[in-house]
């Protein structure tokens, strides 16, 4: 490309035209005149190739450059040159090479045959010297995780070679949405998309970071290119053995001299930063430095302490660095007919481009077992396709080693993933498959042949690639050994006079001898194909001119999408539109789908097996939908989060109008609900930035289950709205606002603890309300009670409570989903008994408000003789008008009708179940047990509330026991753990006389005998019923209770004790007991430390 720009100088004499007056002066001034100026036009040469043959191409219009430029005139006219070059020069075949002639020297150009990595000819090295090794594994995560990516430089090469390199090394995936290296000035309103893009953006050199104005930030990977820093995205998940990884990179950078923390040198602000130390740099983790200072050539590195790190992690595998035989270095025997400069840059290339594409080799090893081919055909597949699931996620992500999972679950949403697939089903036969896709599939071919012995097996074990060698190979074959040759240059059929040199100027070529060719030859440019254009300005220093040029246009406007009439806005801008509204509905199906499970499965929403992508990552994948949807149209950007910022400003104009009383009960009662989670998310200390503020605030909406209706009423203020957004924007697109919200109300219909399960670190308020029988003198308690809260997180520790106090609050860190409370009280003063109906506890954050029946009396004589209480709680399906009410403590609910755990003389103290309801009651509560534990990890519920609960399978024995119990004596209270404490004697009493029938029995009875004894020696004052409790649940956990449910049943003790209708004394009935719970045999029941307190077996 050849550029030459010319300013005409303005001059006078002392007593010439300065004499005129200033307005002639301003008119003359830097104007042109025809008449008497010469005005020079800037040119630009491309060549435009089917394939980017970069390199090539490059050494093209360099010696056009040279020719041009030369003292002596080229020794052809440059009509042959290009002549050749268009239409004598063929393109090479595959895994060929050819050499042509230029206008000074011989070109080769090589091509990769079919069964090796696409053809990509950009200087990789450059990237790696730009921004280091930890830099560009960062921005390759960002890339493949579909982020939006903004680079930024003073070079416009710089931009190009940084986002071929990261596209090149997704292989075998492709990027698949906005893709503009290099953004025109005049198309900077692109950065508004709210898509994922890949950009480039032109600095001038002057503005720093801070002054550049981008319209959303949430989402976006920053990369200043010239100054080696790279700003990425929050919650961005870590490649898989990235440590590992990263070294392997090193160690091939090293061997070429290039330092892996980049080459500083190269960047336009190297002269400010040579006054910092190579400490100073090690310590700046912002901008990934692994360690060290640069460095030249791989003998000095040895000392290096990169080095000196990295050895001592090679060695644990039994490899020494310095065993390692760097075959770039040398050129072996062949002779190459490239120079030894360009063979290096080949040569890094490939062993790089292996490295990357040896990663999704080993990932994606298996996955074509996972691929879901379509029983329709492939016209009525594709017609259907965004109904269709194409891989089964779920299946291979349980494959995958746990490190994988947070990056492997985003990558699996992404469309290049997505293509990929979609890519892999349309093509069966081996002939119809992409290039890229059969190059892939025969790499996986080979991994699968090496591990045939365990094919699915998946472990975090990095193995380094292996086909460095023949790739690197096969290319240095190419290029010593030359395929082709292609014609040389030769004079063309001109008329005197044409082709004539002019020093310094590229000439106006003769169209009619370049029209046409020898033959006509056809290029078909196609769709993928990247054109290659290369400028070289011409001699003189003329940057300086180009800088005032640029000042002098500086005050053109260039054409901004909010200048455009409406109807082209509506137009431009429609699609960005009419894709977040389309991309909401599909998110917020699929995550119902997931949460619902089997349930959405029969009501024909998804297939059984293909849920269970990780839940978290669907809920950060909204919250990024979100941040783009708000800021679409910003009119200002104001914070990094446009969410956050709409928020604030909202409040604040809120807070404005109620102090001024212009807001109705219900307008204020409903923007209390929004300011409340706002203050409690603005007062979490550990959320630090704008963003993580804004994902946190969604998350706890969408648990409080009122995301629609916030987004709602922060919406409503149309007079906010207008001011912060442009006409265009999806927030002022009236219908399908209303339709996004609708969307989101959806989310109602299912539980979410995505705030609960996240935000595991920080203090949240709960508020305990204890509600005592009124009917029975529980103002006249005297004792100091305690209350211990547990969750599945963690739990409160003993809390005393005021006397005659029965509401409190207070702080802790978060306790997770509650899952029980113990309860209880010292026994000190005249009426130290207590009726406690029940105990509710709510969440003062997420507003979860969870009852804890009881319905018992705590105190010595009282019930059981209990004085604390194990009691399993439930959480309170939330009413949303109930929680529209602005209460402080939770409402007050009517006692539950418990079933007393005691006997009584009383036939109607207690329900009478008959033997066919016992064992529906036992298989139930087994049964919910065996469900708990075919649920993914994940999706499980509470296993406290299925042993211990009303239904659980504490209850369900507690009916067989109790079923034809004798009552030995008027107005006595017998219970269970009585005749377990007799069964006990007995059985002791019979082994010290050595009278145990057999070994096996025997062992038995030791366990049971031991088991009762453990637990009547806790310091805990639990009563019998709280130590029946223990025993089921310690007989569950170490899978005993059927062994005792036969040992009791034979013993002597039971026939004194029940009656002959007994269950327990039906044989045919006990073998059922037995059999149902043996079946708890396979499953490791953990229970929670709450339950076990106290005992030590």
């Amino acid at each position: 490309v050849d550029s030459k720009s010319y300013f005409n100088e303005y001059s006078c004499s002392s007593t010439g035209d300065c004499n005129g007056t200033s307005v002639s002066k301003l008119q003359r001034f830097n104007s042109y005149d025809i008449s008497r100026d010469t005005l020079y036009v800037s040119k630009c040469i491309c060549l435009i190739t089917p394939m980017s043959f970069m390199k090539a191409c490059k050494k093209v219009l360099e010696q056009l450059h040279q020719a041009v430029t030369s003292p002596q005139p080229p020794p052809l006219p440059l009509e042959s040159y290009i002549y050749n070059i268009l239409y004598e020069v063929p393109l090479p075949p595959a895994g060929r090479s050819l050499k042509f002639s230029g206008v000074y020297g011989p070109i080769i150009c090589q091509r990769p045959s079919t069964n090796e990595l696409p053809l990509f000819d950009f200087p990789v090295k450059e990237v790696f010297e730009l921004l280091g090794v930890e830099n560009v594994v960062q921005l390759f995560t960002c890339a493949l995780l579909e982020f939006q990516i903004l680079l930024y430089s003073q070079h416009y090469q710089r931009l190009m070679t940084v986002a071929e390199t990261i596209t090149a090394l997704m292989f075998p995936f492709q990027w698949q949405h906005v893709y503009v290296p290099i953004l025109p000035a005049s198309l900077l309103h692109f950065l508004d998309a709210p898509v994922p893009y890949l950009m480039g953006l032109h600095s001038n050199g002057l503005d720093d970071r801070s002054k550049l104005e981008l319209p959303q930030e949430a989402n976006l990977c920053f990369v200043d290119i010239d100054n080696h820093f790279i700003e990425l995205p929050e919650d961005l998940p870590q490649f898989p053995n990235k440590l590992e990884f990263v070294q392997e990179i090193s160690e091939i950078l090293m061997a070429f001299g290039i330092p892996p923390e980049g080459n500083l040198h190269c960047s336009e602000s190297a002269s400010k930063m040579k006054s910092l130390r190579a400490c100073d740099l090690v310590s700046d983790k912002r901008n990934g430095n692994i360690a060290g200072s640069p460095l030249n050539s791989y003998e000095l590195l040895k000392e290096n302490e990169t080095i000196a790190r990295l050895q001592a992690l090679v060695k644990r595998t039994g490899v020494s660095l310095e065993k390692v035989n760097y075959s770039g270095l040398s050129k072996k025997d062949l002779k190459i007919q490239c120079d030894e400069e360009e063979f290096k840059v080949y040569q890094l290339n490939i062993q790089i481009r292996e490295i990357f594409a040896n990663r999704f080799t080993q990932m994606f090893a298996d996955y074509e077992v996972f691929v879901i081919q379509p029983n329709q055909d492939k016209e009525s597949w594709f017609t259907n396709r965004e109904q269709m699931q194409n891989f089964d996620k779920a299946s291979f992500l349980s494959d995958q080693p746990e490190p994988y999972l947070p990056f492997l679950s985003r990558f699996l949403e992404t469309q290049m993933f997505a293509s990929f697939i979609d890519n892999k089903i349309m093509c069966h036969d081996e002939d119809d498959k992409d290039p890229v896709l059969r190059v892939f599939d025969s790499r996986v071919d080979k991994i699968r042949l090496l591990n045939v012995r365990t094919p699915t097996l998946r472990t975090s074990m990095y193995q380094k690639c292996t086909t460095i060698d023949e790739a690197e190979k096969s290319i240095e074959l190419r290029l010593a050994k030359i395929d082709h040759t292609a014609v040389h240059p030769h004079l063309l059929d001109m008329k005197i006079g044409q082709g004539k040199y002019e020093l310094g100027f590229f000439p106006k070529l003769q169209s009619d001898v370049l029209s046409t060719g020898p033959a006509t030859v056809r290029i078909v440019l196609k769709q993928r194909y990247r054109f290659i254009l290369l400028a070289f300005l011409f001699s003189v220093p003329i940057q300086k001119y180009i800088q005032e040029a640029r000042n002098l246009g500086s005050t053109i406007r260039q054409p901004k999408l909010s200048n455009l009439s409406p109807s082209v806005i509506a137009q431009t801008n429609w699609k960005f539109v009419e894709g977040l509204l389309k991309e909401c509905r599909n998110k917020t199906k699929r995550m119902l789908v997931e949460k619902m499970g089997r349930e959405a499965v029969e009501l024909g929403h998804g297939e059984v097996n293909i849920t269970g992508v990780e839940e978290n990552t669907l809920i950060a994948s909204l919250c990024d939908l979100l941040e783009r949807i708000w800021s679409h149209g910003l009119q200002v950007k104001q914070g990094k989060s446009a969410l956050w910022s709409h928020l604030l400003h909202y409040l604040e104009n809120r807070q404005r109008r109620t102090t001024s009383g212009k807001l109705s009960c219900f307008e204020n009662n409903v923007r209390c609900l929004l300011f409340c989670s706002f203050r409690h998310i603005q007062n979490i200390s550990e959320i630090k930035t704008d963003v993580g503020k804004a994902r946190a605030w969604v998350r706890l909406s969408m648990e409080k289950k009122l995301l629609s209706r916030h987004l709602k009423q922060l919406l409503s203020d149309h007079e906010l709205t207008k001011k912060l957004y442009k006409r265009y924007a999806f927030l002022r697109c009236d219908d399908e606002k209303e339709q996004f919200l609708y969307h989101l109300l959806s989310f109602n219909a299912v539980d979410y603890f995505c705030f609960t399960n996240v935000f595991t670190t920080i203090l949240i308020p709960y508020h305990i309300l204890i509600v005592p029988s009124k009917k029975l003198g529980g103002s006249m308690f005297t004792a100091n009670p305690w209350i211990c809260i547990s969750g599945e997180l963690g739990e409160t520790g003993v809390l005393q409570i005021p006397r005659n106090i029965l509401e409190m609050t207070f702080e802790c860190q978060n306790l997770g989903k509650l899952t029980t409370v113990q309860i209880g009280h010292d026994n000190s003063g005249l009426y130290a008994k207590w009726l406690v109906e029940y105990v509710m506890v709510r969440n003062e954050i997420t507003g979860h408000t969870y009852k804890f029946p009881c319905g018992r009396w705590l105190g010595k004589g009282m019930d059981d003789g209990s004085l604390e209480r194990i009691l399993v709680g439930e959480l309170l399906t939330s009413n949303t008008e109930v929680d529209e009410r602005q209460c402080r403590t939770p409402p007050l609910q009517q006692s539950p009708s418990m079933i007393r755990r005691f006997v009584t003389i009383s036939p109607n103290n207690k329900p009478k179940l008959n033997t066919g309801q016992i064992q529906e009651a036992i298989g139930e509560a087994v049964n919910g047990i065996v469900k708990h534990f075919h649920k993914p990890e994940k999706e499980r519920g509470s296993l406290t509330l299925l042993l211990c609960g009303e239904s659980g399978l504490v209850s369900a024995l507690e009916q067989v026991f109790q079923h034809g119990f004798k009552s030995p004596r008027l107005f006595k209270n017998v219970f269970i753990w009585d005749f377990l404490e007799k069964a006990q004697t007995y059985y002791e009493t019979l082994e010290q006389n050595e009278m145990v029938p057999e070994e096996n029995w025997q062992t038995r009875a030791r366990n049971f005998c031991r088991f009762i004894t453990a637990i009547n020696n806790t310091p805990r004052n639990i009563g019998k019923d709280g130590k029946f409790q223990m025993l089921v649940c310690l007989g569950a956990r170490d899978h005993l209770l059927h062994h005792w449910i036969a040992l009791l049943a034979d013993c002597p003790i039971t026939a004194q004790m029940y009656e002959d209708i007994a269950l327990i004394k039906d044989h045919t009935l006990v073998n059922s007991l037995i059999r149902v719970l043996q079946t708890l045999q396979e499953f490791n029941i953990t229970l929670e430390a709450s339950l076990v307190k106290g005992i030590d077996i």
